[in-house]
């Protein structure tokens, strides 16, 4: 079993930054692949990025491509997500995810992730 808990949301401008972090507890987070959906009002939850247990693959949705940069710490049972170049239709709430145990983040959109943590508000004012 895993929990997820979310931080570093916030307001901030367009062209500006935010670091998300996803702080989970349970040994074996790092048997898991992670990542983080949006969902922004009236629309539904998307991929924004995902990472293989290991690191060693990432995902990117291509609205956020070249913007967003993922990564994780097994050793700290974390995961973060650097937001640069932040635009006002990147307001969302922001959901860290992570499993199923063997699914790479390039297949959930077959297979959902097992586990969710609560949210986090991201707010880019124009």
């Amino acid at each position: 079993q895993v929990q997820l808990v979310e931080s570093g949301g916030g307001l901030v401008q367009a062209g500006g930054s935010l670091r998300l972090s996803c702080a989970a507890s349970g040994r074996s987070f790092s048997r898991y692949a992670m990542g983080w959906f949006r969902q922004a009002p009236n629309k539904e939850r998307e991929f924004v990025s995902g990472i293989t247990w290991s690191g060693g693959s990432t995902y990117y949705a291509d609205s956020v491509k070249g913007r967003f940069t993922i990564s994780r710490d097994n050793a700290k049972r974390a995961g973060y997500l650097q937001m640069n170049s932040l635009k006002p239709e990147d307001t969302a709430v922001y959901y860290c995810a992570a499993g199923p145990e063997g699914v790479s983040p390039q297949f959930w959109s077959h297979v959902r992730p097992d586990y969710w943590g609560q949210g986090t508000q991201v707010t880019v004012s124009s």
